[in-house]
């Protein structure tokens, strides 16, 4: 089965504007696989039937549906283990330098799917508690899916989500197990909060923040829209604030307020880039 031109357009459209996220005709077989089952519970028969009964008056919940069903829920707990080294070890006992007179801090985990990213932030703070003692720290997630957010809420997770990531050690430390699955404990879950956002809408009302992680989020997004959605999260950050993006992702050639950080890869900071220099000859 293949998605006709005109579906597939209005499927890529919907997409787009209700998320930013960009794809080309290459996704037509990912588009079908995730959106196959929202036809049959609509019942009907195929993706461009689905396409067509979106543009009917009174398809806003479909719609919604829709567009959860296309996106990538991926994350695990310590995901590349090598952003969280870097928080622990570097950027956080910095910004704890800088800030020890008010002894604030806020964390925006952007694009956090089910919640695994903000808890191991979470989890690493606990497990650092002397250091953090008498300080208030905010931790922020959002998502634009309301599904993922409802299951980070509540902050249960499979015997495989678990073990991916996951230190033996943290799971008997911050989880109880019910059943075939194992809750985060209450003063873990207690430490993040979960708002929905889109990130290519505005997201000023979340205030500020003096860290932000957007990891594996805007790949999907094209060059215009990375430079939005950077610019405006530069806008929310003071000028010691830090940036932690994907390995595969760069602020380079968007033009934005960031520069790298060239000894820790994916960690950049705020100001103006800082180009290497160029070895002569």
């Amino acid at each position: 089965m293949s998605i006709g031109e005109g579906a597939f357009h209005i499927l890529a459209g919907l997409l787009k504007s209700r998320s930013g996220v960009v794809l080309g005709r290459d996704k037509a077989h990912f588009l079908e696989s995730r959106l196959l089952p929202v036809a049959a519970r609509a019942k009907l028969p195929d993706i461009d039937a689905l396409a067509a009964a979106l543009l009917r008056p009174g398809s806003e919940g479909l719609a919604v549906e829709t567009v959860e069903a296309t996106l990538n829920n991926e994350t695990y707990f310590y995901r590349d283990a090598a952003p969280f080294e870097l928080l622990r070890n570097s950027v956080l006992p910095a910004l704890r330098r800088e800030r020890r007179a008010a002894r604030h801090l806020r964390i925006w985990c952007a694009a956090a799917s089910t919640g695994q990213e903000p808890y191991s932030i979470a989890m690493m703070l606990a497990d650092d508690a002397d250091a953090w003692a008498g300080w208030n720290v905010e931790i922020v997630a959002t998502d634009l899916s309301r599904r993922a957010l409802d299951r980070a809420e509540a902050g249960v997770y499979s015997q495989f989500e678990v073990q991916r990531g996951l230190p033996i050690q943290a799971l008997l430390r911050h989880f109880d197990k019910e059943g075939g699955h194992w809750r985060l404990s209450r003063d873990i879950r207690r430490r993040v909060r979960f708002r929905q956002a889109n990130l290519a809408q505005s997201f000023a009302h979340l205030g500020a923040f003096d860290v932000v992680l957007c990891r594996n989020v805007l790949m999907y997004f094209d060059a215009a829209a990375k430079a939005d959605i950077l610019a405006r999260m530069r806008q929310m950050m003071p000028t010691d604030g830090c940036l932690l993006l994907g390995a595969a992702e760069t602020v380079l050639g968007l033009g934005v307020d960031f520069r790298p950080d060239w000894d820790n890869r994916g960690l950049y900071r705020a100001g103006a880039a800082d180009l290497p220099a160029v070895a002569s000859a």
